[in-house]
C-alpha cells in the first residue's frame, strides 16, 4: 500500500520520532522498487513534485499545522527529511544507481543503490534544477500587505532611498525646528551644510516623500501604497532597528472622510492577520496628517497581559500589552498646498506601518533584530 502522509494529532518529539520512522521506512521500501528509468522517474514525481509530492505534503501537513512552540523542532525534522529523500532520489543519469546522503542529524541519510544496465544518452531529459531559496519572512509579510491594498485597487509607486530635507521634511509640513529633523533622530549624508536646508540629502526616515512625489504628477483621485525601506537613528533593541521597512499609503478624492480610513484598515488587519485581532485607535499627532490616529494591536506574544509564559516582562510591548504598528490620519491641507491640490476640493488619508512589526505579530517573535542575523536554522522556519 502506497504511503500517505499522515496528520500529526501531536507534535511531541516522541510523535515527530514515530512519524519521521515511518516515512524513511516507506521512503526505503519505495526506492528498492526502482528497476529501470520510467520507475525512477515515478518514484521521483512522487516524493517531489511541487504539487502533490510527499515533501510537499510533509510542509503543509506537519509544519504549516505545528503549533508556535512546535514549529522549530517540527522544521528542523522537516528540512532533514528533505536533505534525506533529496540523497535517495538523486541518481546518475544513465543508470539507477542512487546516491547517499550525508549525515542529517536526528534523520540520518538514506542508501540505495539499484543496479541495472545503463541506459540510453537521452538528450531530451531535463538537466538537474539547482534548489530555489524562499522569500525572507519580512519581504514576504511586506508582499502579503501589498497585495491586501492591491486587491482594494491601489497602485504601488517607489522612491529614492536618499531623499532631500525638501521631500522628506518640508513639504510633508515637517517646521525648521522639529525634533525629527535632528541628527539625533535623522542620518544624514555627510558634508551638505553648504547646501539650502531643503537641497540637503539624508537617508529618508519614512516613505512618505514618496506621497509629495506621486502627488505632484498625478491628478486626483488617487490611491497609492508605497513599499520600501527606511533609516532612522534608533539604537537596536528587541523592537528597534536603525534600518527597517515600511508601507505607506493614501487616498486622495473628493468627500474623503475618516471613516473611509477606519473602513480600509478595519478591512486590512483582518485580512492580514486572519482574526479578529484586538485593535485600538488612539489620538495623535503627526504634521502631515491632521487628525491623526495611532492604531494599537494587542500584543500576540504575551496575549495582552505585558509578560510573557515565564512570568518575565513582556521585551516588546514593554508590558503594555499593546503593540503600536499604525500611524494614520487625514492629509493635512496644509500638504495639498505644496503639490498643487485644492483643499477646498478634494480630501484624503494616509497611513504607515513598519513590516517588521507586522512580521513579528505574525509569526510570534518577540526580537526584531532575528530578522537581521541570518542565522539559516531561524529563517529555514519560513520556507
Amino acid at each position: 500500500m502506497a504511503y500517505t502522509v499522515p496528520k500529526l494529532k501531536s507534535f511531541t518529539p516522541a510523535a515527530l520520532d514515530k512519524a519521521v520512522e515511518k516515512l524513511l521506512a516507506a521512503l526505503k521500501l519505495e526506492a528498492a522498487a526502482v528497476k529501470n528509468e520510467a520507475d525512477w522517474k515515478v518514484f521521483r514525481d512522487r516524493w517531489m513534485a511541487r504539487k502533490n509530492g510527499v515533501l510537499t505534503e510533509i510542509n503543509d501537513l506537519w509544519l504549516k499545522a505545528a503549533p508556535k512552540e512546535s514549529k522549530r523542532e517540527v522544521g528542523q525534522r522537516v528540512n532533514e527529511l528533505k536533505a534525506a529523500v533529496t540523497a535517495t532520489v538523486e541518481k546518475d543519469r544513465t543508470g539507477v544507481t542512487i546516491a547517499p546522503a550525508p549525515a542529517v542529524g536526528k534523520v540520518g541519510a538514506v542508501l540505495l543503490s539499484v543496479s541495472a544496465e545503463p541506459a540510453a544518452l537521452d538528450i531530451t531529459l531535463p538537466g538537474n534544477r539547482r534548489p530555489l531559496g524562499s522569500e525572507h519572512p519580512v519581504i514576504k509579510t511586506m508582499h502579503e500587505i501589498v497585495s491586501v491594498f492591491r486587491n482594494l485597487g491601489y497602485s504601488v509607486e517607489e522612491g529614492p532611498v536618499i531623499e532631500t530635507d525638501y521631500y522628506n521634511f518640508e513639504a510633508l509640513n515637517f517646521p525648521p525646528n522639529h525634533p525629527a529633523r535632528d541628527t539625533q533622530d535623522t542620518l544624514f549624508i555627510a558634508r551638505q551644510e553648504s547646501k539650502p536646508q531643503r537641497d540637503r540629502l539624508l537617508l529618508r526616515t519614512h516613505t512618505s516623500p514618496v506621497q509629495i512625489r506621486t502627488m505632484e504628477k498625478m491628478k486626483p483621485p488617487v490611491r497609492i501604497v508605497i513599499p520600501g525601506k527606511v533609516h532612522r537613528n534608533d539604537p537596536p533593541d528587541a523592537s528597534h532597528s536603525p534600518m527597517f521597512h515600511q508601507v505607506e499609503g493614501f487616498m486622495v478624492d473628493a468627500r474623503i472622510a475618516f471613516s473611509d480610513l477606519k473602513g480600509v484598515l478595519t478591512h486590512f488587519l483582518r485580512q492580514i492577520f486572519e482574526r479578529d485581532a484586538g485593535v485600538r485607535f488612539r489620538p495623535s499627532f503627526f504634521p502631515f496628517t491632521e487628525p491623526s490616529a495611532e492604531i494599537d494591536v494587542q500584543c500576540v506574544i504575551c496575549g495582552g497581559s505585558g509578560a510573557n509564559k515565564t512570568g518575565q516582562t513582556c521585551r516588546v510591548c514593554k508590558a503594555t500589552g499593546w503593540l503600536e504598528i499604525l500611524g494614520a490620519g487625514m492629509i493635512d491641507p496644509a500638504v495639498f498646498k505644496f503639490v498643487g491640490y485644492d483643499p477646498e476640493k478634494v480630501s484624503g488619508f494616509a497611513f504607515g506601518m513598519g513590516v517588521e512589526r507586522i512580521a513579528m505579530l505574525k509569526y510570534g517573535i518577540d526580537d526584531i533584530r532575528l530578522f537581521f542575523q541570518n542565522d539559516l536554522r531561524f529563517l529555514r522556519q519560513f520556507s
